[in-house]
């Protein structure tokens, strides 16, 4: 049996359009703001193993004030950022005498019996009366976020927050089991210490030789732009002689046409020359035509696929779909780039993991990591492999050093930089 937290979609996910003291729902996407705590309260829950589903009344559809359209272009956008796995949606006003409308509990029960989910185990958030009665209705532990409506609050929930983190920090307290406590401090464990598995990432022949030796590289990746840089100008005798000199770990090379037949035809050959080779499919091409129909003909035609450039769950959902029961392959989410928006990539890429933990072929990369400190997070959260730069791995002698020591050698730099330059007052 499954556990599940239900959720309430308006005033709960996105902020609800308040009119005197009365919550509505966005009319489309240029009102959808989604609540500011709500991406990582849900990353944590799926972490934890909870399958998340949102069941919402969307009576103005009925009403004919809002189309179904721009309801399923709302759902559509969270999806490509939320660990959400479905919405369930009533479509009807109370005159329909529906079962699914809440504060009937038609939609969690038709999700219970679909997903086998144990309702005495679940949680149902909402900010509403009509959640808190489907939730009760249904055998849920209720939880009401409070945003104090001008409306009357006829049902009492089992506990009462101000947010969504509440709610998270709620349940997982409640349980034991937020993936954020507990866990072992990552400067505190050691290189030896690790399941992850490192890849380096690079172009540099002489780089990438001397990282053959080290017996914690267990991988290597590299892009075109990678190439570029290193002024590699002939692809294919650049790969061939890094396989022919490295033929003992996987290698990842990848297709650089913008067109689908030809980075299927680049991809077959890239394959044929080890079998070491890993190919790289990028999740879109330039032109946003999603690469995920190639990747599964690819993949259950024993091509490794490493299905790259991927920074959403969406995108994960999609190519694990597509590589299920395929060959080995390899999921590359770039952390890096996450976090270079000013997101934290450590939920996202926690929950990642639970989404390819049912497709045993598939392994997840934290692919453009930014410091030290990504390959232990990697490892944390429960990545299969983690790429790093040369100037990365160059840091890993400093894992465990002490820290006292480390600023003596920070106060010891700056004295000799100013003692080199002759700095006068």
């Amino acid at each position: 049996m499954q556990r599940a937290v239900f959720l309430d979609r308006d005033g709960v996910i996105n902020r609800a359009i308040v009119r005197h003291g009365k919550p509505y729902p966005p009319s489309g996407l240029d009102e959808l703001d989604i609540l500011p705590d709500v991406p990582e309260a849900l990353f944590r829950l799926r972490s934890a193993g909870f399958r998340l589903i949102v069941v919402t009344n969307q009576p103005d559809v009925a009403r004919g004030t809002q189309t179904r359209e721009a309801v399923e272009a709302i759902h559509a956008a969270m999806l490509a950022d939320l660990p959400i796995d479905e919405f369930r949606v009533c479509y009807h006003d109370d005159a329909d005498r529906c079962t699914c409308r809440k504060p009937a509990p038609g939609m969690l029960l038709a999700a219970t019996a679909q997903h086998q989910i144990d309702l005495g185990d679940s949680f149902l958030v909402g900010d509403r009366w009509r959640d808190v009665e489907a939730g009760h209705r249904a055998g849920c532990t209720t939880i009401l976020i409070d945003h104090r409506y001008a409306e009357p609050q006829p049902v009492q929930p089992d506990v009462q927050v101000s947010s969504m983190a509440e709610a998270a920090d709620w349940i997982l307290a409640r349980l034991g089991e937020d993936p954020r406590q507990g866990k072992e401090s990552n400067s505190m464990k050691l290189l030896k210490d690790l399941t992850v598995k490192i890849f380096a990432d690079g172009a540099d022949r002489s780089e990438m030789l001397e990282l053959s030796a080290k017996p914690y590289i267990k991988g290597f990746t590299t892009n075109p732009t990678l190439m570029h840089k290193a002024g590699i100008t002939d692809y294919r005798a650049f790969a061939r002689d890094i396989i022919q000199a490295i033929p003992d770990r996987p290698i990842c090379f990848e297709v650089f046409s913008d067109e689908s037949a030809e980075m299927e035809r680049q991809a077959y050959e890239i394959a044929g020359w080890g079998a070491n080779v890993y190919v790289k499919i990028p999740v879109t091409n330039t032109c946003r035509e999603p690469s995920y129909a190639l990747v599964k003909r690819l993949s259950h035609d024993g091509v490794k696929v490493n299905a790259t450039a991927m920074l959403t769950l969406t995108q994960v959902r999609e190519v694990a779909e597509a590589v299920a029961g395929g060959a080995p392959c390899y999921v590359s989410v770039f952390a890096g780039r996450i976090a270079d928006t000013g997101r934290d990539p450590v939920p996202l890429m926690a929950a990642a993991v639970q989404l390819l933990r049912p497709i045993p072929n598939a392994e997840l990369i934290w692919a453009s990591p930014r410091e030290l400190l990504n390959i232990f997070q990697a490892d944390s959260v429960g990545c299969h492999i983690v790429t790093a730069t040369h100037d990365i791995l160059k840091k890993l002698p400093l894992v465990g050093k002490d820290l006292a020591e480390r600023s003596l050698e920070t106060v010891r730099m700056f004295y000799d930089d100013a003692s080199k330059a002759g700095f006068r007052l």
